[in-house]
């Protein structure tokens, strides 16, 4: 089955000022980043590939205009270098509105053969990685008094088994628990905060990194037995993200058949 025609803007985030992480290149940050600029977002966008992400940054604004896009590299195992990011959404359009937490680091290891670094690292970047920026987002959120929103991107992986992925998906399940609990402290300032669970988004950074045998198996496991495009993904994040989801919080979403 083909995908579906690609869906035009409606504005559903006009003058809003976006913060996204991992945001360079061809995957779902990159998707959710030209999405949220054809719905009328300003965007700051972070990611660890200093490159790629100017790269990006400068393919955007000449498409979208100047003012519209500001990058500035951001590894999230780095406290300072969240802080650094949403504190230059701040100077630039004096406000922060919504904290997209892309970033995320997988890899396949059986537990025996798994080492220490192997669960730290993939643990640091995906998990931990969301709590500094989620931290870092609410407390600007809650001192400013406006509200806001966070969308955190979870994975089916945190909800069902899969070989190899024990580090990945106790990462990704994290996350889902860390959106639960944030949302019930973030709703008495006014900001929602929920997650997405795609399934199999592909792009090139998976393809190098997964073998052709998998990635066939997975996608054969696909309701509409194909694997989605990243801009459907970041379809959903947008919809989290806007006004129609205005009473949604503390909820994962599952772009995927695969919840269970």
């Amino acid at each position: 089955m083909t995908p579906p025609p690609y869906v035009p803007g409606h504005h559903l985030l006009d003058g809003r000022t976006a913060v996204i992480t991992a945001a360079a290149g061809s995957g779902i940050g990159g998707a959710t980043a030209r999405r949220f600029l054809e719905e009328g977002a300003r965007i700051v966008i972070g990611d660890a590939h200093a490159r790629r992400l100017k790269e990006s940054a400068e393919a955007l604004t000449a498409e979208f205009g100047a003012g519209t896009v500001a990058s500035l590299p951001c590894d999230v195992t780095d406290e300072d270098q969240v802080n650094a990011l949403l504190e230059l959404a701040e100077e630039r359009h004096g406000r922060l509105d919504i904290v997209v937490n892309n970033a995320g680091l997988g890899g396949t290891a059986d537990l025996v053969e798994m080492t220490d670094a192997q669960w730290g690292r993939v643990l640091d970047v995906t998990l931990n990685g969301t709590f500094r920026c989620t931290r870092a987002a609410l407390r600007r959120m809650k001192a400013t008094g406006s509200g806001g929103v966070i969308v955190n991107n979870a994975s089916v992986v945190g909800w069902r088994a899969q070989r190899g992925q024990a580090h990945y998906a106790a990462a990704k399940a994290g996350v889902m628990a860390l959106t639960r609990c944030a949302a019930m402290e973030a709703a008495e300032y006014g900001v929602r905060v929920n997650a997405v669970s795609p399934s199999l988004a592909l792009h090139p950074h998976l393809v190098k990194v997964t073998t052709p045998e998998l990635l066939a198996e997975l996608t054969e496991r696909e309701a509409f037995g194909r694997y989605a495009e990243p801009w459907e993904v970041a379809n959903v994040i947008v919809f989290l993200a806007g006004d129609y989801a205005s009473y949604m919080t503390g909820e994962t979403v599952s772009v995927s058949s695969q919840h269970a």
